[in-house]
């Protein structure tokens, strides 16, 4: 499983959301793909995005990239 690091987007930002983690087969999202956003006011945020960096559950998925935005 590699990481790809990318910028929110500007729809993201707008609401609110700080973290977000895509598992793909591709170095971008891509429809069909399951995103996990963390919001600026949650107040397990640092837990939630620890757990959703931690993505050695899935080293042996069909998932070849964790895309991560922040």
């Amino acid at each position: 499983m590699k990481k790809v690091y990318m910028d929110l987007t500007e729809d993201q930002k707008a609401r609110g959301i700080m973290f977000t983690s895509t598992l793909s087969t591709e170095r971008t999202e891509q429809e069909g793909d399951t995103t996990h956003e963390v919001e600026e006011d949650n107040i397990d945020r640092h837990n939630m995005i620890r757990r959703l960096k931690d993505d050695s559950f899935f080293n042996d998925s069909p998932w070849t990239y964790n895309i991560i935005r922040n």
